[in-house]
């Protein structure tokens, strides 16, 4: 049997608390136990702004969710200012991110099996001095690790890579060399086996341009840069192929062809994914020494509180991060 599994806060304003709420009521059964690191006062009061009859157990000790995951929704105390649904506030800031400074300590201690991160609102956080661009870079500082790790958006139907994330698509262009392709296959190539239990996963790397470049005349992008990494990734043993056209490498067929596309840039692999899976995508974090797994969405305030929002990508993540422990588990012993 593995810990239970950390679930982070996320921002209060938006669905976090509802869709953990929904996520243990309608789907406890077929997930592994996880507790919320939240206040049993705020997610109650939510359960009963929503007419919902949850019964929750406060826990002081991560130990303690198995034996109470079947009756009632585990919640490790944590102190969090009460808002109101759809309104951020600065002083929701600091019990956000020490939620997730919890986790991480719980699951580095063993205490948790991983991390299951809701979402949080980075402007929120950003205005209240929080200085990393979102979920990925914050855990890897608190890993001490200084390799950046992996975004990894997988469904059942694709897993994605981008090699540039959150920059503007002239500053991904500058940003995308041979080197830093080379660095982020291996490290998802890495992370599939120990993870994903894929021995040997096979790498479809996307050129940038239409029709990936026409032989430099829509671009040398391929020609220069993406096509070299390919050659030293060959050579190193790792089982990669292209630089194929984006927009013939995602249909059905194709895909069956390779384990993780490897996109140049953001949208060119989330925007598969999300239209494959929109409600059942799981943003994965490759690279860490820690499992931790989280929905693919946002905070939703437009509608926070209504109990309208979907528990499933939730629930994908939960099961997802399970798995894997269950996994690392087998591959330890």
């Amino acid at each position: 049997m593995i810990p239970p599994l950390a679930l982070t806060m996320g921002e209060p304003a938006g669905i976090s608390g509802e869709i953990t709420l929904k996520a243990w009521r309608d789907h406890r059964d077929n997930l592994p136990a996880f507790f919320l690191i939240d206040c049993p006062h705020r997610i109650s009061h939510i359960a009963n702004q929503l007419g919902w009859t949850i019964p929750i157990c406060p826990i002081e000790d991560p130990a303690q969710a198995k034996d109470v995951f079947v009756d009632a929704l585990p919640i490790l105390e944590h102190p969090v200012t009460a808002g109101e649904p759809g309104i951020l506030s600065k002083h929701s800031a600091k019990p956000v991110i020490n939620s997730i400074e919890r986790a991480v300590e719980l699951t580095q201690k063993g205490a948790a099996a991983g991390i299951v991160t809701n979402p949080i609102h980075k402007h929120n956080l950003h205005n209240a001095g929080f200085n990393f661009p979102g979920h990925t870079e914050f855990l890897a500082d608190l890993a001490g690790i200084s390799t950046p790790p992996i975004m990894m958006l997988a469904c059942d139907e694709l897993r994605v890579v981008p090699i540039t994330v959150h920059v503007s698509l002239s500053e991904a262009i500058k940003e995308l060399t041979t080197e830093l392709i080379i660095e982020k296959c291996k490290i998802t190539a890495h992370g599939l086996e120990m993870r994903a239990g894929i021995k040997h996963p096979r790498l479809a790397l996307a050129g940038l341009n239409p029709h990936a470049g026409e032989d430099g005349d829509m671009g040398r992008e391929e020609i220069d840069i993406i096509a070299p990494a390919v050659k030293q990734l060959k050579a190193e043993g790792f089982n990669v192929t292209g630089p194929l056209p984006p927009d013939t490498m995602f249909h059905k067929e194709a895909r069956e062809q390779y384990d993780v596309a490897m996109c140049m840039y953001h949208d060119q692999g989330l925007i598969p994914v999300k239209t494959l899976a929109f409600d059942l995508g799981v943003n994965v974090t490759l690279g860490l020494p820690f499992i931790r797994t989280s929905p693919d969405h946002g905070t939703a305030l437009n509608i926070a509180g209504t109990g309208k929002a979907s528990e499933n990508s939730l629930c994908a993540a939960i099961k997802m991060a399970g798995d894997m422990a269950q996994r690392q588990k087998e591959q330890n012993q």
